[in-house]
């Protein structure tokens, strides 16, 4: 399923001219060795760009089309025309050896065996040099020394005749091919392909994936096998789940593309996550990242994206109209040793996803603090409230993240550990000190949309519900009460009565009321006779609002009006009505 739908992408990319075909790949490239038509090295040619990281510009290698590079994690394995230093001058920063000289000379007889017989100066030039080449006398090469740790630093390299690369020639070009058709028709085994279900020649190693955070800098495999117990009737390395080899290209030079384009590309736990429409149109990625990353800056055009796709109304983002029955797919990759996991994949038409994110951003939807401008919560900063803030590594656990992700495109329920992560850090973090928006937020989403038979008959919970008797969501209404006659009382206080009894009230109100309401009667006293009639009426209004038991002798015992014990959805109730409480103390009420 993912592999077809990354083979349809590449189609549609090649059809485009964005990707490279068959035999050809992009690769970052760092420095060009210009040749002379003898094989001497005339200059070294920079090919780094500059690129914004952050609120720094650095230098960052460029993206060349290059000869299709093999896929190595040890051993000896040349590339042809675009390679490091190892390979194409047998040094590193250090100079020359015995394993360096013998990847130069691997490099050396793979490029005299493909340029054999071949005519132009290009050809020539490569082939000279190679000729000529000493790595041990590298150093005594002006130009190369001026350059040594440039050069050496691991980068790809690449050769230019004339400022004309080598691998643009006419020449050259139809040498690889021929040699790539030769190769693929002698070496290779024939079966059929899972991806496109026709009998081709298999794949026996697929290319690499670079770009996934927390995987091998040099590229990762999706499908690769390496050990006894992994494989199937003898069926060794990726002849285990075999894929042509055109699949195979197509599949990798389709995620590495993905993986190229940064400003499409972000992290969710421990997962890369990708992003891509069957047609290939960037429209599509622009406005889904646009939707998911909710930044402050794009507050405003997410809103009109989100209603204009659900209303029906026509939507244009760089002259293409986005279409809601197009097919979009989601793809999170982690990091596994030299190998990649796939956490999480999910396709759907484009509408349907962008519903279902306005579905969540409703439901997130809360009143919120006056300074914060920021209507909608991604769902990084969603799940950054799950994290322990004091912890080195601030990122939700990785399962979890991807079930979260997942919950949100589909529609679906969250998932459990969201809430319980939520209400443990609320418990770790001092209590109602840290029922923060985002909190807040998470714990109304999930009981409307997890809980239904909750919340859902009461109304709207974007701000207080006057209206709602839920008894643990009126005590956290009247907890935040007894905390305000409290800071009216002793203003500049250091600590409340959330700092000592906010964790215990939320869960064992019956233990906790009484004491609070002993000292409420005390810090009432000292405030004037107005404020105190103010909230004594206020305090009576909640307490009415709350299923009070009768005692023996018929009279309405305090104590008796709250339970024992709140479970944990009724402290997430308890949580959200304090948390509304406190908002609706600060904000500003209307001139009239």
């Amino acid at each position: 399923m993912i592999l077809q739908e990354l083979v349809r992408y590449y189609e549609r990319l090649a059809e485009q001219g964005k990707v490279s075909k068959p035999g050809w790949c992009s690769a970052k490239v760092s420095y060009c060795l210009d040749l002379r038509p003898d094989g001497t090295v005339a200059r070294v040619i920079p090919c780094l760009k500059e690129e914004e990281r952050g609120k720094k510009k650095v230098l960052v290698p460029q993206d060349f089309t290059v000869p299709a590079m093999v896929s190595r994690s040890s051993g000896i394995a040349p590339n042809f025309l675009c390679d490091n230093s190892k390979y194409l001058l047998g040094i590193d920063k250090n100079g020359s050896g015995k394993r360096l000289r013998e990847c130069f000379e691997a490099a050396k007889n793979r490029h005299l065996e493909i340029l054999d017989g071949v005519s132009g100066e290009a050809a020539e030039a490569v082939r000279a040099f190679f000729k000529s080449w000493d790595p041990e006398k590298a150093a005594e090469n002006s130009v190369i020394r001026e350059k040594w740790e440039e050069l050496t630093a691991g980068g790809n390299l690449i050769f230019s005749v004339g400022m004309d690369e080598a691998q643009k020639d006419e020449s050259i070009r139809r040498a690889w091919e021929e040699s790539q058709n030769k190769k693929g028709a002698g070496e290779e085994k024939a079966g059929v392909c899972l991806v496109t279900g026709k009998r081709t020649e298999i794949a026996r190693i697929h290319n690499t994936i670079k770009g996934v955070s927390g995987a091998q800098s040099s590229g990762a495999a999706l499908v690769s096998f390496n050990a006894d117990s992994f494989t199937s009737y003898g069926k060794e390395q990726s002849y285990n789940a075999p894929v042509g080899i055109y699949a195979a290209f197509a599949y990798t030079t389709a995620l590495n593309y993905l993986l190229s384009q940064r400003r499409y590309v972000f992290q969710l736990g421990d997962a890369t996550v990708i992003f891509w429409s069957e047609s290939g149109e960037e429209a599509y990625q622009q406005a889904f990242w646009m939707g998911i990353e909710a930044r402050e800056d794009d507050q405003e055009k997410l809103r009109e994206l989100l209603e204009a796709m659900q209303k029906g109304r026509p939507v244009a983002i760089d002259d293409i109209s986005l279409n809601p029955e197009q097919s979009f797919c989601v793809l999170g990759l982690s990091p596994n040793a030299a190998r990649l996991s796939v956490r999480f994949f999910y396709k759907d038409s484009f509408g349907s996803i962008l519903t279902n994110l306005k579905r969540h951003y409703e439901q997130m939807e809360i009143v919120r603090p006056s300074w914060d401008r920021t209507e909608y919560l991604s769902a990084g900063r969603m799940l950054y409230e799950t994290a322990n803030q004091k912890s080195r590594d601030k990122k939700a656990p990785p399962n979890m993240a991807a079930a979260v992700f997942e919950s949100i495109l589909s529609g679906a329920k969250y998932p459990e550990s969201l809430y319980s992560n939520v209400l443990i850090r609320i418990r770790a973090e001092n209590g109602a000190g840290k029922v923060t928006r985002g909190r807040a937020a998470i714990i109304k989403a999930y009981l409307i949309r997890n809980k239904e038979e909750r919340l859902m008959k009461e109304g709207t919970f974007v701000r207080v519900n006057e209206s709602c008797v839920d008894t643990a969501y009126v005590l956290g209404r009247i907890f935040a009460m007894l905390e305000e006659i409290q800071e009216k009382a002793n203003p500049g206080l250091n600590s409340t009565i959330k700092d000592r009894y906010f964790n215990a009230a939320c869960s064992r109100p019956q233990l906790i009321f009484p004491t609070l309401f002993k000292l409420e009667s005390s810090h009432i006293r000292k405030l004037e006779d107005r404020a105190a009639i103010y909230y004594e009426r206020q305090l009576t209004e909640l307490q009415g609002m709350l299923q009070a038991e009768k005692g023996e002798n018929g009279i309405r015992e305090k104590a008796k009006s709250y339970p024992a014990s709140l479970n944990l959805e009724e402290q997430g109730a308890f949580i959200l009505g304090y948390y509304h409480q406190v908002q609706k103390r600060y904000t500003k009420k209307e001139d009239k």
